[in-house]
């Protein structure tokens, strides 16, 4: 006999808040104040993903069924790998399910258009868990929207506190998980599960972008550690010039260390993008990857513009270095995002699309950061 959890919310663990819908429960990583004063619809589009967001539960239960509902983006005649829903047991991998159901946004790139297609809702079983009694969790896709409908087991779930230090990281679409293969794969999650830490995930798709009320977001939320990886968003949006960019920094930063004087900072730059260490942006779709069935990205700036303040990868690491030096503070450290993953990578696991990591990619710079940050000398090691 399987058993309905009433307290669905209460299980839910890495979101900023959790809206009542039609259908169930969306968990938010952004708060409403933010989505009313800035409904961009790419930040709307991501912050409503739940990349790193779970339920953790205590439990004896053998078998689960999640209820979900989800929402994805696609592309006109190109193929997109669907999200999935990971179980970990006691900190292990146990089983995926592979979303098959939901709505549709389907964009058209050569023009811009979008249509909608509804879809159904999805029941997705797991079973075979270990016997007795175990730590649970359910990780949501990191690529598609969800409304949480029904949870059911065939013993109680009891929620369960996380007394685990809270790691709170801020980055781009790597960071979000693009490309990544499940949620439990994309590399905050990895580096998480080796520092032993609880992981509140800030990577947006396209969004980090200094915006200061993503400064105040995380000047409030409670933090034990905390990360910023910046840099490849303002120069494929083409959004900031060397003379604002400094300053824009500088501003993030006094935000977040007024609610968190003292703890340990990571300010850390772009993994190697070889379209953009020496191109600036804006970046675009590859118009040559269309109709291939696969996308790609390219930089579409002009190197010599550079020299009159337009950034590129290489100007934005120098200047992340210079920042970190001229604060002096003894809390802010800083990673050059190429020890995570550089030339000698990009020469044995190229970029698929140009721009983001795969898979196997996502691990080896999880388990780079986790080796930097919570190893022996590292900022994050207690």
């Amino acid at each position: 006999m399987m058993i309905r959890t009433e307290q669905l919310g209460e299980l839910i663990q890495g979101a900023e808040e959790i809206e009542p819908t039609a259908k169930g429960l969306r968990p938010h990583r952004l708060p409403a104040w933010v989505r009313a004063q800035f409904p961009d619809p790419q930040l709307l589009l991501v912050e409503a993903q739940p990349s790193g967001v779970r339920l953790a539960m205590n439990t004896e239960a053998r078998a689960i069924e999640l209820k979900i509902h989800s929402t994805r983006v696609g592309y006109l005649g190109m193929e997109r790998a669907r999200g999935a829903v990971d179980v970990l047991v006691d900190g292990g991998f146990h089983d995926r399910g592979i979303l098959e159901a939901g709505d549709l946004i389907e964009v058209d790139l050569e023009n811009g258009s979008s249509g909608f297609r509804p879809g159904a809702s999805q029941l997705i079983r797991f079973e075979t868990l270990p016997e007795g009694r175990k730590q649970v969790e359910i990780w949501l896709p990191h690529n598609e929207s969800v409304e949480l409908i029904e949870l059911l087991a065939d013993a109680p779930l009891a929620r369960t506190a996380d007394h685990r230090p809270v790691w709170l990281h801020h980055g781009s679409s790597i960071s979000h998980g693009s490309n990544a293969a499940g949620p439990s794969e994309i590399w905050p999650a990895i580096a998480a599960h080796a520092g032993g830490v609880a992981l509140h995930n800030l990577g947006f798709g396209g969004s980090a972008l200094l915006d200061p009320f993503m400064a105040r977001v995380m000047r409030d939320r409670p933090a034990d550690l905390i990360s910023l990886k910046l840099g490849i968003n303002v120069v494929n949006l083409d959004g900031m010039r060397l003379r604002t960019f400094g300053p824009a920094v500088h501003g993030f930063l006094d935000t977040v260390r007024d609610g968190h004087p003292e703890t340990p900072l990571l300010l850390i730059s772009s993994v190697l993008c070889p379209i953009h260490e020496d191109t600036p942006g804006p970046g675009a779709f590859d118009p040559r990857s269309l109709g291939t069935g696969t996308v790609s990205f390219i930089a579409t700036g002009d190197p010599a513009e550079v020299a009159y303040g337009k950034l590129n990868l290489k100007v934005i690491r120098r200047e992340l270095a210079a920042i970190v030096e001229q604060r002096a503070d003894p809390n802010l450290h800083y990673l050059d995002g190429t020890v995570l993953y550089g030339e000698a990578d990009s020469a044995a696991h190229p970029l698929p699309d140009a721009l983001h990591p795969d898979t196997r990619t996502h691990r080896i710079i999880g388990e780079r950061f986790a080796d930097f940050a919570f190893g022996p000398g590292g900022p994050f090691k207690a």
